[in-house]
């Protein structure tokens, strides 16, 4: 009894002890703890997501990969794959295992290794959230802890829900939603129950038993989990035997990018980071939802590449990239590694030339295919000499390529064809007419070559695309679409620019008192001069300031007159949706919404509309963003319109004016006159009536002095679009060409220019846009009336016809005369001691 005695006293010294030194523990550590309270609310941090308008991902961005989910949205296998190898008794514990600590320890004693955890799911929770991984003491007390104090503020489920949302899983994956992603490309519903298991089995040691870098190791593992979850009954031995045979499939797949828009995606990213501050923007979870249309945006970004392509094999074959060998032929896996290590640019593809035929090339490409290129594909590659020449048409292939150069290759979608990498630059942008809403955004051939976004950095010099900004303030100065403005040579200077300064036109011809509708679709340089000299310098600058345009990019003399302000794309798209949508100059924006995690609006966009308060001409459709058919349907209204809220866009010019400027713009595609009897005439765009057969688009071309920049801009009724080319380096000219890409001598022949360089990229894109849609009959706003004139002399005529037509005018500025029917026309094109325009 004595000894019984002590051995209690003892016992309950030692727990007192015990007590005394968990209460010690707990007062020397409080300072320390976190408030574990916060986990109420934690915020898991969740990278920044860029959508498009239609929900396609764009881009991701932040250090973490991770997908939120809801305990009931993580299949049950999952779950109990993870109770099964980490915690099987998290369900009945309160946060500390006594019995799992009692089972490592007794491991460690008779073993001498620490094979058997003791870390329950809560414990790990708690390390993650508010520990580091150092392996102390005092470390290992807060834990405990802690998780007694999670165990007192959350359920179970809450816990385990926090455990697979945080819990790293490797390369950069947070949690079990990006886990799936990562390693099998699945959203966690689809996984199957290895997969499952393999993922639960990460926890451990994510990086030694990764499946991508230690697939061996992670294959054991995932067997391990699989034998857990049978010995505790989560499933049954069939079950088992038939996930243990499955193989191991996990490979590295990055965030699912549904559109490819690096320009816009980092657009939005920096808009985020300059508004919420880069630590918030990368790790709240964001979702921003653009403006962008996914299938608008795919067609201007192939349309872009194609122009310079063409554009580019124009100008020559600038030779290989590099000379892999030139006497020994390495072996083909030689080769294929060397390949491997070039990144194909776009669809350009490296390859090396193995053999050549008379006509043809075999290349090895970077995957170990043969491949040939036929005549079709190589005949295009005369020589580059310079950016003004080119070689002789090549006979054979061995004309422009050698056995053991490193090339490029695309599949042109008809066969495969020899190229390289363009030089050139461009860039394209679109804008709803009604909104102001970007629908597609295109910096340049490449981000990753360039990631100067050229839509909204780079200012160019305008040309001929700034004509119908001067010829719409003639307009409300007075001047019909009739007005006779003289086309002869000016050889009075603009003084400001020295007596050398005399504007000609290109070509260099001109044909007396000519219509403005003329002028305008012919883009003639000396009529443009005069009537900016007729409006007034003064006034002209106003004029282009009210459609958006910087006054300090406007120089102070008539170079003005033909384009010399240099501009963004963005500025001249937003200008030219002036005459798409009747006169309203709406803002160009891009963000639609901004979502946080939990898919609550906290930020939307409040455009500008084009339409005045109430105007109840059109009913509203349904969803002001929604414009089905990619953004294109015929009578596309604003709902907003309509709301006593919404915000509407100045107008800026008239309807009656920006009807007049439309039709003139539809001749720039179109022409004039009557072929038959052989006064047709033809517009500068002409091109684009040959290709898009539709009478509801029009459009304008643009080219700078000595060809350093062109352009094309153009509207239907639903969408404006403008394409740039030129090179970044704004002293390399376009050069000229005389021969096509096919090698054979070409109709567009000399320098290079607007209809020739950047229309085709604005035409094939505005036929594939509106290809399928109805097309829509232009009705002339009230104010405008139609009277049949004279060609020749913009007076009413009784004749109808070759010489005559009939022509929109605002009304009360139609005119009022008759053409006399013995006038000699001759007359008109006397120039007057004024070197006037004549009216």
């Amino acid at each position: 009894m004595k000894w019984l005695k002590r051995i209690v006293i003892a016992l309950f010294s030692l727990a007192l002890l015990g007590v005394g030194a968990i209460v010690a523990a707990y007062f020397y550590v409080l300072p320390d703890l976190p408030d574990v309270s916060t986990l109420k609310n934690v915020q898991l941090q969740t990278p920044l997501r860029i959508y498009s308008s239609d929900g396609k991902l764009i881009s991701q961005f932040g250090e973490k990969r991770r997908i939120p989910l809801k305990l009931e949205e993580v299949p049950k296998p999952l779950l109990q794959a993870f109770l099964a190898t980490e915690d099987a008794r998290f369900y009945e514990h309160g946060g500390i295992d006594p019995v799992g600590v009692m089972r490592a320890a007794v491991v460690m004693l008779t073993t001498g290794e620490k094979k058997q955890g003791a870390s329950t799911i809560t414990m790990q929770v708690a390390r993650n959230f508010f520990l580091t991984r150092d392996k102390t003491i005092i470390r290992k007390v807060k834990e405990i802890f802690i998780s007694y104090h999670i165990e007192q503020l959350l359920t179970k489920d809450e816990i385990l829900e926090l455990y697979v949302n945080r819990i790293y899983l490797g390369q950069r994956a947070y949690g079990v939603g990006a886990a799936a992603q990562v390693y099998f490309g699945k959203n966690v519903q689809d996984l199957s129950l290895s997969e499952m298991s393999m993922i639960a089995g990460l926890p451990k040691a994510p990086s030694t038993l990764n499946p991508i870098t230690s697939p061996a190791r992670a294959l054991a593992r995932r067997n391990l989990v699989l034998m857990r979850m049978n010995e505790v009954g989560y499933i049954n031995q069939a079950e088992y035997q038939v996930a243990l045979q499955e193989p191991l499939v996990a490979k590295y797949h990055g965030a699912e990018i549904d559109l490819y828009a690096p320009y816009i995606s980092e657009m939005a990213r920096d808009y985020m980071v300059q508004k919420y501050g880069e630590e918030e923007a990368y790790t709240n979870g964001y979702n921003v939802y653009t403006t962008i249309s996914s299938d608008l945006q795919l067609l201007a970004q192939q349309a872009l590449r194609n122009n310079v392509y063409a554009y580019d094999e124009r100008h020559g074959y600038r030779g290989p990239a590099a000379v892999l060998w030139t006497d020994t032929k390495p072996d083909n896996t030689q080769i294929q590694t060397e390949l491997a290590k070039i990144t194909a640019v776009q669809e350009l593809q490296p390859a090396a030339v193995l053999s050549i035929t008379d006509q043809q090339a075999n290349v090895l490409t970077a995957k170990g295919e043969t491949k040939v290129i036929t005549w079709d594909g190589l005949k295009w590659a005369r020589k580059f000499i310079t950016d003004k020449r080119q070689g002789s048409v090549p006979k054979s292939a061995s004309d422009m390529l050698n056995v053991g150069e490193r090339i490029w290759i695309r599949d042109n979608g008809q066969y495969l064809q020899l190229s390289q990498v363009p030089e050139v630059a461009s860039a394209t942008v679109s804008i709803d007419p009604q909104n102001g809403a970007i629908r597609t955004l295109v910096g340049g051939y490449s981000f990753s070559q360039s990631q100067y976004n050229r839509v909204t950095q780079a200012k160019r010099q305008l040309g001929s695309n700034i004509k119908p900004f001067i010829y719409a303030a003639g307009l409300e100065k007075g001047f019909t679409l009739a007005t006779l403005i003289n086309n002869a040579p000016i050889n009075k200077p603009d003084i400001s620019q020295g007596t050398a300064w005399r504007p000609k036109n290109s070509p260099d011809i001109y044909g007396g008192p000519t219509r403005l509708r003329v002028g305008l679709a012919q883009s003639i340089n000396v009529m443009s001069v005069r009537a900016m000299r007729h409006i007034g310098l003064d006034a002209a600058i106003a004029g282009l300031v009210k459609f958006g345009f910087n006054p300090n990019d406007l120089p102070r003399n008539e170079s003005l007159a033909l384009g010399s302000p240099s501009v963004t794309p963005l500025q001249v798209a937003t200008a030219f949706n002036v005459f798409a949508n009747g006169g309203y100059l709406v803002e160009p924006f891009y963000i639609a919404r901004v979502e946080d995690a939990y898919g609550t609006v906290i930020e939307e966009a409040n455009p500008t509309l084009a339409c005045k308060p109430n105007n109840l001409a059109i009913q509203p459709s349904s969803d002001p963003m929604a414009f089905g058919n990619a953004g294109l349907e015929t009578d596309a209204p604003i709902a907003s319109c309509f709301e006593q809220t919404g915000r509407y866009a100045p107008q800026i010019i008239s309807e009656q004016v920006a009807f007049l400027i439309t039709e003139a713009l539809k001749s720039v595609i179109w022409g004039g006159g009557d072929w038959s009897k052989g006064t047709g005439w033809q517009g500068t765009a002409w091109r684009a009536a040959q290709l898009i057969k539709r009478h509801d688009i029009a459009g304008k071309t643009g080219t700078t002095n000595e060809s350093r920049d062109t352009w094309f801009s153009g509207f239907s009724p639903t969408l404006t679009s403008t394409f740039w080319v030129g090179f970044d380096d704004h002293g390399r000219q376009l050069g000229r060409t005389a021969w096509n890409s096919n090698g054979e001598k070409d109709q567009i022949t000399g320098t290079e220019a607007g209809a020739k360089t950047a229309g085709p990229g604005w035409n094939e894109f505005m036929n594939n846009v509106l290809k399928g849609t109805p097309e829509v009959t232009a009705i002339p706003p009230e104010g405008i009336v139609s009277v049949r004139i004279d060609l020749a002399t913009g007076k009413l005529t009784r004749k109808t016809d070759y010489t005559s037509a009939f022509e929109y005018f605002i009304s009360g500025t139609e005119p009022k005369e008759y053409i006399s029917e013995t006038q000699d026309e001759n007359s008109l094109f006397i120039e007057s001691p004024a070197d006037d325009l004549f009216q």
